[in-house]
């Protein structure tokens, strides 16, 4: 039986070696130094360890299922939604608890100097805030309320309230923003895998989520989306292609593109790109389609019919996804320049900003089409593509297209796919004919994990006192219809 991958959190290696010294007697040398509590901790194998979540995170097959960018080939599953419950005790136990760890030793006086020697103590802070916002919003986005200001404490709570999804994107607004100014132009951060120790991408990083997170509450709260979005434009963000935030793979076993390990190491193909996704591109003439999907065994581009049972195809008769993103050592898109600037199209369109929604909506699209084929986006192309009828800016119709043009660029960013589709209700999607779920319809949140109900059921039970029935049919709280 398939099983979707659980991505867990690496384990942070900390490595000290001991001298051995001469003993004089009553010298009882090494015997009581503990190995396991190294005087001089790595952070910068934390951060490592740390953000090599962020490429799991990001290419979840789950989310881009719901969404219907992704179909399943042989165990036709999770695209019929059969699993409820998702945990999220590796998130808190992994990267969670080593970003606060690199806080707290650079911020701690008797080990700040040491932890230096990784980066300046305000550069680490910053990168690892800016690290930590990013998983939370990735979490609470799934589940909603979950534990925040009383998590990763330890021993000191191990039953943490949970937060409202309210409360905690307050809180996320003001941690980003302190956290991409708290950069002192020290020497930079060791162990950073994802932006190389780049301040001033981390700074643009910080600031674009804060303006995705304003839009995400556009609809419970848009006087408070208006002017976080502008503040965050104000700090700088994305400004091209040159700054997309990708996580790059390794061409190496432990830690290779995830469909690399489906479709080459293990031989699965257990995903396609789905017959939603695709009729529609080829509807339209998108000129993406090469940059995300393989002919199928005849050279054509056919979908994997969506969340249909029994499967009667094989993986060589549906479209795989394309071969040129997903090699041992691809990169995986989190965050896009052509995605801040759909974010700018709308805020324009809603009034929040004096921007033309037209041309940002224009510029979007040609970003988005120069990031998946590269050369072959020339003006022509581009241009043809913006004629298509359904493509075509129409002013009447503009949020719709703004959102379903939006999907379509973040092929295969998983969760962020499914909390604009949640957010906008764009493009329309018809669940699968034959659900697992007892409602049938597209889940519009994770149920939490199965421990909560009885390691932490006291605030569990709160929770959905405030929240609503712990399952994929309550909405989170910037879901509103």
């Amino acid at each position: 039986m398939k099983k979707i991958k659980t991505y867990k959190s690496l384990a942070v290696a900390l490595t000290l070696a001991l001298a051995t010294t001469s003993c004089d007697p009553g010298d009882f040398g090494n015997m009581n130094i503990s190995p396991n509590s190294p005087s001089a901790p790595n952070t910068a194998g934390f951060l490592s360890g740390a953000l090599r979540n962020i490429g799991t995170m990001t290419t979840e097959m789950v989310p881009a299922l719901y969404t219907q960018q992704f179909g399943d080939i042989t165990y036709i599953e999770d695209s019929r939604y059969k699993t409820i419950n998702f945990s999220f005790n590796n998130y808190y136990a992994g990267p969670l608890v080593a970003y606060q760890s690199i806080i707290d030793l650079n911020t701690n006086p008797d080990t700040k100097t040491t932890a230096a020697a990784n980066g300046s103590n305000n550069n680490q802070i910053a990168v690892a805030r800016i690290a930590k916002a990013y998983t939370y919003m990735w979490m609470t986005d799934r589940w909603g309320d979950i534990p925040y200001s009383q998590a990763l404490k330890g021993k000191e709570n191990f039953s943490p309230a949970y937060d409202t999804q309210q409360a905690i994107y307050t809180d996320l607004f003001k941690e980003l923003k302190e956290a991409q100014a708290q950069f002192d132009g020290g020497a930079a951060v060791k162990g950073d895998i994802l932006l190389g120790g780049d301040a001033t991408r981390w700074k643009k990083f910080a600031n674009s989520l804060r303006m995705i997170m304003a839009l995400r509450i556009s609809k419970v709260d848009p006087a408070k989306g208006k002017t976080e979005f502008a503040a965050a434009m104000a700090d700088g963000v994305l400004t091209s292609n040159a700054d997309n935030i990708k996580y790059t793979y390794l061409s190496e076993a432990n830690n290779e593109h995830p469909l690399y390990n489906n479709y080459i190491t293990t031989n699965r193909k257990d995903f396609a790109v789905s017959s939603t996704f695709m009729n529609y591109l080829s509807k339209i003439n998108d000129p993406r389609i090469p940059g995300m999907a393989d002919p199928n065994n005849l050279q054509k581009y056919v979908g994997v019919p969506y969340g249909v049972f029994p499967p009667t195809w094989k993986a060589q008769d549906v479209s795989l996804a394309a071969s040129s993103i997903r090699q041992q050592n691809s990169s995986a898109n989190v965050l896009t320049y052509a995605q801040i600037l759909f974010s700018k199209a709308e805020a324009a369109k809603l009034g929040w900003i004096s921007d033309d929604p037209k041309a940002l909506y224009e510029s979007a699209i040609k970003a988005s089409i120069q990031q998946w084929i590269g050369a072959s986006a020339t003006d022509a192309v581009v241009n043809a593509y913006l004629q298509q009828p359904d493509v075509k800016y129409n002013d009447a119709k503009a949020l719709e297209q703004i959102a379903t043009q939006k999907w379509i660029a973040l092929f295969y960013q998983g969760n962020e796919a499914w909390a604009e589709w949640r957010r906008t209700g764009y493009p329309v999607l018809t669940p699968a004919a034959n659900p697992l779920n007892p409602s049938g319809q597209i889940p519009r949140r994770m149920a939490y994990p199965v421990t909560e109900q009885t390691l932490n059921k006291v605030n569990y039970d709160k929770a959905l006192a405030t929240q609503g029935a712990d399952t994929q049919d309550t909405r989170v709280w910037w879901d509103k219809k």
